[in-house]
């Protein structure tokens, strides 16, 4: 049964630290055959935490804070243990699927931990987006590659999200983005206000 039909999806990974405790990581996974890829980078605590420890949880969420907090240190969530899995999942999941890793392919500069589904649980129901959580995911994304973006490309596409900030975000949305704006004002971008 395939659970998801794109190329990748936008999730936060859970592994444990070597001392046991939850590192949670934003991450596109895909799924194949059955499988799904999780690609973290070298070097990565989740890499090392997945080299360590072959289990893990994919969290599905809808408060975008999480994803911008791991890129601006804000990174403290709280967590609940999982069933099936020695892990963690995040609170505020709306959904967990608990992970084997069945296989690793350790490439350069990406590995690949194929995982396997051993337990899945809704938690709350998904009552869909808004047109700023997607703005504050597009943000985060380039946040993480502020290193590899021309300036200007980065402005660009600020001022296009936010527009989806302006009309549709709310508390939470705001939080986040605020957060992500200052990590780029931090790099020395200049934000146009528009």
């Amino acid at each position: 049964m395939t659970r998801l039909n794109s190329r990748i999806h936008e999730v936060i990974v859970t592994t444990l630290d070597g001392e046991g405790s939850p590192h949670s990581a934003p991450m596109g996974i895909s799924e194949v055959n059955g499988h799904f890829h999780i690609k973290p980078f070298k070097p990565s605590a989740t890499y090392d935490n997945l080299s360590r420890h072959r289990q893990c949880t994919i969290n599905y969420v809808d408060d975008v804070r999480i994803f911008a907090g791991a890129l601006t240190g804000h990174r403290e969530w709280p967590v609940h243990p999982c069933q099936q899995i020695e892990g963690f999942y995040l609170q505020q999941a709306l959904s967990h699927s608990e992970l084997e890793i069945v296989r690793v392919d350790d490439d350069s500069p990406r590995a690949c931990f194929y995982g396997a589904v051993i337990n899945e649980v809704t938690h709350v129901p998904f009552r869909g987006f808004n047109r700023a959580q997607s703005a504050v995911l597009e943000a985060a994304i380039l946040v993480s590659r502020l290193e590899m973006l021309p300036v200007e490309k980065i402005q660009e596409e600020l001022r296009y999200l936010t527009i989806a900030i302006d009309k549709t975000a709310g508390p939470r949305e705001l939080e986040a983005w605020q957060w992500l704006m200052t990590r780029i004002e931090q790099a020395g971008i200049r934000i146009d206000d528009h």
